[in-house]
């Protein structure tokens, strides 16, 4: 019995395990290639294949890398010939439509085999977070951050995609994890461990190098605590850490050496050139240009390359719609708000609990003794009590941070590096609010103590009831919301049907419905009315024409108006739409063939109807208002006209 009992959290980890891997593998075997992927995925091959990082500079290697692994054992063509190759600057786009779409290759094969890298890390973020959780919360509490990081309907939606925020995520915790064991046994095995993960991690993604200045805090609230008045031993916490930074920086460019090897120099230098052209300061983008000259800072030139371009976009933002806006420059509310419409309710709930149980508990200390020196000295014994769940606080206050502060507000994925962290706080503040109810002080009288007993009970049925009722809640929305992960809203946020009103692009539509418009085009044929030709307004990684078969997909744009009454050209394609000057629904054109049906991307409705804030520009064109005219408008946010039928979420279908 005994036995049994020691591999039930084992067996009940490897079922949260596996029910992640189906519901992530299901999820990608569904979604077409979101908007991302289609630079990641040929980037990621081109890496391992070639060793040429001419491509997708802006993101470190190391998921592109691990994606592009399982396409050596397939035969694939390579556009290599192609000018996107050959002569554009960092071609990615254009790379990832030849090379998934138009040369031949399964594109289905290839994504499907790209997505089972991120899967892994998605799930090797969850066993690290059972077994940190198990070292701070004991093996049964230890379950609930499990469950709420491998439920997460937003890491179930980006654990299937090669994109690098779960990948970022799986790197800061491991590199925290291994920081904090280096700190409390500073052995030369655990400070080699801590760099070799800390340089792992900055391969992941650009923000994790927020990890430094985290670690120096965490470093020197550690040492107060340790060494107290001992001021001399700074020396061996600041060597230290330069050692650990020193060691993840070698494994960086050992990385860049290897998949810049063939990347010819000259091209580097004119690719480098092009891009930091209008970088600000000019010292930066110079000094960059001065590494590439040399053939052993070559590869650090191309790491630095990569940081100056994500700096960049940053401080430019990204047009974007937001609560009935459109903006390039962002919003100051954008990630608090767009973090309490996808999280689940129930994790919300859970969550004000733990923060309010944490703060009433400081205040009570506080009020206790209102004492410096007395209330120092009881947070430095809390450091040593609690400096796993300290030094969490501390990475998640500056990396929301920076967050607020940012204008590119593309997407809660953003923030999913704070998520496990979060989830393990938050349940360290419910252990603690379920065992407090133990802490009232003896009765030395038989029956008030038996009273107190009962009352006890209550008190803990009631809690450990509560979240577990939480819990299941939980668990109930993240699984009822298969296969639309991305699209996940609460029930604030209007759920799965209606969050785009509130927020779009990567919170809701990256594309990823595409496959699933092609489905509803079959089955369309199948109940009798046959979809000849249907206009296509698509934002993403797919191609619908490879999809919907060539003669089928007609690109659209908003300023070619009414398909059904606007004469089709099939030398129109995306880009170049200028040549196709709207025509009002009023004055409809003799055409060659008529179109009734269209199917545009939210994302792309929403760009083209929300509120323009000041300084946002838009072609009256490229605003959809035709549509409004011949389609009913629902009440709320956004003015997305009411579509007829929907592929999966994020591809309104219009019968015209």
């Amino acid at each position: 019995m005994a036995q049994t009992k020691n591999y039930l959290p084992a067996l009940f980890l490897i079922i949260i395990l596996l029910a992640s891997f189906f519901l992530m593998l299901k999820a990608s075997f569904g979604d077409s290639a979101i908007m991302d992927e289609l630079a990641h995925i040929p980037a990621g091959y081109s890496y391992v294949k070639y060793l040429d990082y001419r491509l997708n500079p802006e993101h470190p290697p190391l998921l592109k890398v691990l994606a592009g692994l399982p396409l050596l054992f397939q035969k694939i063509d390579f556009p290599l010939k192609s000018s996107a190759w050959q002569k554009d600057v960092n071609g990615q786009w254009e790379m990832g439509t030849k090379f998934l779409y138009e040369s031949g290759n399964d594109a289905t094969l290839i994504i499907r085999w790209s997505r089972i890298a991120p899967i892994i890390l998605a799930l090797l973020l969850i066993i690290l977070v059972y077994f940190w959780s198990k070292e701070l919360l004991g093996k049964t509490w230890a379950f609930l951050p499990t469950l709420l990081t491998a439920f997460s309907p937003t890491i179930l939606a980006h654990g299937h995609y090669v994109t690098t925020d779960v990948a970022a995520t799986l790197g800061i915790t491991a590199a925290t994890y291994y920081f904090l064991k280096f700190l409390l046994q500073p052995r030369a095995k655990n400070i080699i461990i801590a760099g070799l993960i800390f340089g792992l991690a900055q391969l992941t993604k650009f923000s994790v190098l927020l990890l430094i200045p985290s670690f120096i805090i965490i470093a020197f609230f550690f040492y107060l605590y340790r060494r107290r008045a001992n001021w001399g031993k700074i020396w061996f916490y600041l060597r230290t850490l330069f050692i650990i930074f020193l060691i993840g920086y070698a494994l960086v460019y050992a990385f860049y050496f290897l998949f810049t090897f063939n990347y010819p120099p000259s091209k580097q230098l004119s690719d480098s050139q092009f891009i930091l052209q209008s970088f600000s300061p000019r010292w930066l983008a110079q000094l960059d240009i001065d590494l590439i000259k040399n053939p052993f800072t070559r590869p650090l030139a191309h790491y630095l390359l990569g940081v100056l371009m994500v700096l960049k976009r940053s401080a430019g933002g990204n047009t974007g719609y937001f609560m009935g806006e459109v903006s390039a420059t962002g919003w100051w509310d954008y990630f608090p708000i767009v973090y309490l419409l996808k999280e689940p309710l129930p994790l919300l709930i859970m969550l004000i609990i733990s923060f309010a149980v944490t703060f009433a508990n400081i205040i009570k200390k506080l009020k206790s003794r209102f004492n410096f020196k007395y209330q120092f000295a009881n947070f430095l014994n809390y450091l040593g009590t609690h400096g796993p769940e300290f030094s969490m606080l501390i990475f998640v206050i500056i990396y929301w941070g920076y967050s607020l502060k940012s204008p590119l507000n593309i997407g809660i994925r953003h923030l999913l590096p704070t998520f496990p962290f979060i989830y393990i706080l938050l349940a360290a503040g419910l252990k603690n609010w379920v065992r407090s109810s133990f802490s009232e002080n003896a009765s030395a009288k038989f029956f008030a103590w038996l009273l107190q007993k009962i009352k006890q009970f209550f008190k803990v049925s009631f809690k450990t009831g509560l979240v577990f009722v939480l819990l299941i809640w939980y668990l109930i929305e993240s699984l009822s919301t298969a296969p639309y992960f991305l699209s996940y809203f609460n029930e604030i946020g209007g759920g799965v049907w209606n969050g785009y009103r509130y927020v779009t692009d990567s919170n809701y539509d990256w594309g990823q419905d595409l496959k699933r418009l092609e489905n509803f085009v079959n089955e369309q044929g199948l109940a009798g009315e046959k979809i000849e030709k249907i206009a296509i307004d698509y934002f993403g990684g797919g191609n619908p024409k490879y999809y919907l078969g060539e003669n089928k997909a007609e690109y659209w744009q908003s300023r070619r108006g009414n398909p059904i009454q606007t004469r089709t050209n099939a030398d129109f394609t995306q880009t170049n739409a200028d040549k196709f000057p709207r025509k009002s629904a009023s004055s409809p054109r003799e055409s060659a063939t008529k179109i009734e049906w269209l199917a545009v991307s939210v994302n792309t409705l929403q760009a083209a109807l929300g509120k323009t804030v000041s300084g946002q520009k838009r072609e009256p064109q490229d605003e959809y208002r035709w549509l409004q005219e011949l389609k009913p408008i629902p009440r709320g946010l956004g003015q997305v006209p009411q579509p007829d039928f929907r592929a999966g979420t994020s591809i309104f279908i219009y019968h015209l």
